[in-house]
C-alpha cells in the first residue's frame, strides 16, 4: 500500500513533471528541467518554508524570556519544558515548523532519486506518462554539456553542503559560545546539541547524500538551499 501510495502521489507526478520541462527546456537539458522542477516544489513548499522563517525569527524574539525561564526552573526541569512549550503557544510559535518542512521534502528526494537511479532516464517510460505529457524526442543527460545527471558528482556535492552550511549560518545567526551551566541541564545540552548538528552534521550528511545519489539529486539541493538562502535576505536576514 505505501509502495502504491509512493507511485501514485510522488513518484509520477514529479516524473511526469521532469519529462514534461525536459520537452520544454531548451537542448532538452535534464539539469536546466530539474532546476525549474525545484522552483516548481519550492512554490508548493513555500507556505510551510514562509511559516518556518517565521518560526525561526520569533524563537530569535523570545529567547532572552526563555533564558530567564531556564534560571527560575533551573532545578526543575519538567517545570521549564511546560513554561517553555507556554510561552510558545502565548507568542503562537510553531517550534516544529522547520522539520515538517524537512520532512515534508524526504518523499520528494526519494522521488528523485528513484527516476534516476531506478530507471526511467534517458529512455522515458510512456506508460507512466499522462495523457497530457508527450515524450521528448530526445533526452539531454549531461548539463549544459557537461556534467552527467545520472552520475555522481563531488563538485555538486560540495556545493550542496557548501550552501546548506550558508542557509544554516542565515536562518540561525551567529554562533553563541556555550557556557555549561553550573547545574547540568538537558533542556541546555540538548540545544547546543540541535545547534551543532544543524550547522555542521547536517551539512555534511547532505552532501555525502547528494555525492552518493546523483548529480541530478545535488544540483536539487543547491537550487533548494540557493532558493531558501534568497528568501532568508528577503525576510531581512544578513550575515
Amino acid at each position: 500500500m505505501i509502495s502504491s501510495f509512493f507511485n501514485t502521489f510522488v513518484y509520477v507526478p514529479l516524473y511526469n513533471g521532469l519529462i514534461a520541462l525536459v520537452d520544454l527546456v531548451p537542448w532538452h537539458d535534464v539539469g536546466i528541467a530539474v532546476i525549474l522542477l525545484t522552483v516548481l516544489v519550492r512554490l508548493v513548499l513555500y507556505p510551510l518554508s514562509k511559516q518556518a522563517v517565521k518560526t525561526q525569527m520569533a524563537m530569535k524574539e523570545v529567547a532572552p524570556l526563555i533564558e530567564e525561564l531556564k534560571v527560575k526552573y533551573k532545578d526543575k526541569q519538567e517545570e521549564l519544558a511546560r513554561a517553555v512549550f507556554a510561552l510558545y503557544r502565548e507568542k503562537n510559535i510553531r517550534p516544529f515548523s522547520s522539520f515538517l518542512l524537512i520532512l515534508v521534502q524526504i518523499p520528494v528526494l526519494i522521488g528523485l532519486y528513484w527516476v534516476f537511479w531506478g530507471g526511467g532516464l534517458p529512455l522515458v517510460k510512456t506508460e507512466v506518462l499522462y495523457s497530457f505529457v508527450s515524450a521528448p524526442e530526445m533526452v539531454n543527460m549531461n548539463f549544459l554539456g557537461l556534467v552527467p545527471m545520472d552520475e555522481r558528482s563531488l563538485l555538486f556535492a560540495v556545493c550542496a553542503a557548501l550552501t546548506q552550511v550558508v542557509y544554516a549560518r542565515l536562518s540561525m545567526g551567529a554562533r553563541k559560545p556555550y557556557e555549561r551551566p553550573e547545574t547540568p541541564s538537558f533542556t541546555a545540552d540538548l540545544g547546543q546539541s540541535m545547534d551543532l548538528q544543524m550547522r555542521y552534521v547536517l551539512p555534511v550528511m547532505l552532501g555525502v547524500f547528494a555525492y552518493i545519489a546523483s548529480a541530478a539529486v545535488a544540483l536539487y539541493f543547491v537550487t533548494s538551499n540557493l532558493l531558501m538562502i534568497a528568501q532568508e535576505f528577503a525576510a531581512g536576514r544578513r550575515f
